[in-house]
This record gives structure tokens, sequence and C-alpha cells, in this order.
């Protein structure tokens, strides 16, 4: 029967009124049984006040051959009245003329109504969220680039990307550690690309900015002068993905405080707003800076570090892994000299070797800057690096040592400093972040023995 897939009332009755047919819904929510129905007037299941209207709206369907549309109070047969919203039109069966009505309560129209809104409210939500995201990837854009892609193959290089691969797979905070130019950030993105959270977003904030906070966490439209929208946070931005903290030593103290209580609880609330927001972000922080100096000092909050720094990684500068300088600086020669179109083949050994000797105290960036130069200014196919060198270096009248003697020397002060013992929480492997069977290989292979 048709009725019977309408929704909640409906019914046909004849041009007096009478009931002819309806569906089930009108038996089960005006309590009467198919008998009690059958002929029954329309009117007397309609509130007294609404009668006139409700006729009158009858009688001009009849009339002017129209749908009209009609709000009234219907009752049951216990006396309780329920508020609906009709309409009804002609339909002609053997040249006699049939009302066929519906209704729908206005209690359950509101709730879809409602329901409606929200689904609508949700749906601009998240297309704005989708719409900050791409906005902000493409504001902070960061090359991606395959884990093989970080350069070297110095036992220092091979140990952190060794614990990149045992963190990666978790969601643990990590901490990296390292000064500036050692391509933390590609480490980071590194982690991210093999953990299981590579599908979504990695969103970096730089806490200098000087308005992290407005980065961080967002703000709702009119939370200050000059919020003339509202502005989702990258942690938001972040939900599934992960979030890249660059230079966390300097995040304001009030800001300290709401991240740790996002990272303890995994609630934030944006500027403006009361409302707690919960996502789901793994959090990458860096420092090129003595953190734990900064602790002590109450520059940074004990509990937040302690957080971070549930697995640290330590990147070593470049000047302690020169073996590394040769293939990243052939990698960078590759790179640019497709970019600029040159015709750069090889670089000598001579300049190779001063490469080694340079503190670079930019570390990768500073030679990645060094090489790109090179490439611009090189004519035919060597690499010209030298003037370059000459202008960087601060010691370029020193008289340079052997890399092995610097090596050595360097490493007999660090075994002074903790009277010559190896390993341990105070022993001169955990100071150089390195292996105590590595450091012992380095000591045999330099002839470095205890007075």
């Amino acid at each position: 029967m048709v009725l019977e897939g309408m929704p909640e009332l409906a019914y046909i009755f004849d041009n007096q009124g009478k009931m002819l047919m309806w569906n089930k819904n009108i038996e089960s929510i005006l309590g009467y049984s198919a008998a009690e129905l059958l002929g029954k007037d329309i009117s007397d299941f309609i509130a007294p006040e609404y009668r006139e209207k409700t006729l009158a709206a009858m009688e001009a369907i009849f009339r002017e051959k129209k749908e009209q549309t009609v709000e009234y109070e219907l009752i049951t047969k216990s006396g309780k009245r329920i508020p609906y919203i009709g309409s009804g039109s002609l339909t002609i069966v053997d040249n006699e003329e049939y009302f066929v009505g519906m209704a729908i309560s206005t209690d359950k129209l509101k709730k879809t109504e409602r329901l409606l809104k929200e689904q609508i409210i949700e749906t601009e939500q998240l297309k704005n969220e989708l719409y900050a995201e791409n906005i902000y990837l493409r504001e902070e854009y960061i090359e991606q680039h395959d884990f093989d892609e970080i350069i070297g193959k110095s036992q220092l290089l091979k140990d952190a990307l060794f614990q990149v691969q045992q963190v990666a797979p978790t969601d643990s905070i990590v901490l990296l550690k390292g000064e500036t130019g050692t391509d933390k950030e590609r480490f980071a993105m590194a982690i991210h690309q093999k953990s299981k959270r590579n599908n979504h977003a990695f969103i970096k904030v730089n806490c200098h900015s000087a308005n992290v906070n407005h980065e961080l966490f967002g703000y709702e439209k009119g939370a200050f002068v000059g919020a003339i929208q509202k502005k989702l946070g990258r942690i938001e931005v972040a939900h599934k993905g992960t979030l890249y903290l660059e230079e966390i030593e300097v995040l304001p103290k009030s800001d300290q405080i709401q991240l740790l209580q996002f990272i303890e609880e995994g609630y934030f609330e944006r500027i403006g707003s009361a409302k707690k927001r919960k996502v789901n972000v793994r959090i990458i922080a860096s420092t090129q800076n003595n953190i734990e100096d900064l602790m002590h000092k109450g520059h940074f909050l004990k509990e937040l570090f302690y957080r971070i720094n549930a697995y640290p990684i330590s990147i070593a500068p470049l000047r302690n892994r020169p073996e590394d300088i040769p293939l990243i600086a052939k990698h960078y020669a590759q790179v640019f000299n497709k970019k600029l179109g040159k015709n750069i083949k090889r670089i000598s050994l001579k300049t190779m070797k001063e490469l080694q000797a340079y503190s670079w105290p930019g570390n990768v960036l500073e030679l990645q800057n060094i090489i790109e130069r090179a490439v611009i200014v090189s004519h035919g196919s060597l690499l010209q690096v030298e003037p370059f060198l000459k202008d960087h270096s601060a010691n370029k009248n020193r008289h340079f040592l052997p890399l092995s003697e610097y090596e050595k020397n360097y490493l007999i002060e660090v075994l002074e400093n903790t009277n010559w013992r190896i390993s341990g929480p105070k022993g001169a492997a955990h100071i150089l972040k390195i292996h105590p069977e590595t450091l012992r290989s380095r000591l045999r292979k330099l002839k470095i023995t205890r007075p």
C-alpha cells in the first residue's frame, strides 16, 4: 500500500471529510483501532481552536485545486495534544475527488531541522578545516624527502638514524637535539614518513613566531582586537598527523603551560573559547640549545621537559662527522647542477679536503649554501669552492692540523672530564651520544690510552 511508505501520518478522506484510508502510524499515534477510524470525520481529531483554520484550508484545496499547508494540533484517544504540520492535495479516482493528506509533528520537524543545521555546521567546519589545512600546507610547505636523503655514512649519523627507525612506528614524543643547520627538520619529517601517520598532515610551528600562541592554539572570531574571523590552531590542523615544534626552548612560559596541559589531557582551548577540543597528534620537538640548563634556570617547565624528553635523539654537528662532508657536497652539487642547468662533473681532492677541514658553524645548511653559490659561479666542469671557504673561515691564517688530531684532542678532553670513564650516565660515551663500544673502537684507532 502506497500510504505505508509515506512519512509519519498519511490519510485519504472524501469531500465530506470522512476517513477512508490511512497508514498504520495513524492508529499507533492516535490510539484508535481501524474500526474506530473508518468513516470518522477528520475534524474530530483536530483541537477545537485549530478546526476553523484547518477546515478552511481543506475547503480551499477542493475549491482551488491547489496544495495547502497548515499547522494544527491533533488530539489522541487518551486526550494528548500533538502539534503537527500537515499538507494536502487532491486526487481523482473514477471522477471522484479525494483528499490525500500527510502530516509530521512539529517537534519531530524541529528536531530534524536542528540535526540538519548541525550537519550543515559540521560540514562547513570540515570545509574550513580542510581549507585551513591546505593553506597551512602551502604556507609551511616542507619538501618531501625520502629517508635515504639524509646523507652520510658516519657512525654518529647511523646511530641517529637507528634511533629514528626505532621510534618512528610508535606515537612517542621525540626531542631532536642539535645545532642550527643540522637538518633537524628533515629528521622530523623522516620520523613522520616512517610512522603510521604518514597519510596525514605534517605541520610545523616555529616557536620563535611573534604570535606563536595564535598559531598553535587558534582563536575565535572577536577573541581580541583584529580577530575578524575564526582561525584554527595548528594543533587542530595536525589532527591524526604530526606536529613539529621547532626551537621549543623559546616557547613562552604561558604557552608551555597550555602545551603541557594538552600533552597530558589531549584537550586544548582556542583563544576566546571555553570549549575543550580533543585532537590526536604526535609531537616532535627540536632544540638547538641546552634545554636542561634552561630548565634548571627556571626558563623551561620541568614537567614539560620530562614529557618531551621521552625519546631524545642527538644529531651531531658536521665538524664531528667529516666523513659525511664529501657525500653531502656531491649530493648538493648534483642538485644545484641540475636546477641551475650547469655542467659540473667533479670536485677536486684539494677542495674536498678543505671542505672537511672547515669547522662549519652553520652545519649542513651552511654547506648547502656554499655549494649552491659555488655552482652558480663555476664555469666548466670543475666546482670552484675555495673563494667561499676563505670568506667564511675565521681561521684562514691558522695552521691546520690533520682532522684525526682534532678528534684525538677532543676525545682526550672529554675523557679527562669524566675521569676516563667510558660508559654509564656520567661516562664519555653518554656525553658524546654514541655507543660505548663505538667510542672504544675510536680510541683504539686513534691510539688513545689512559695515562
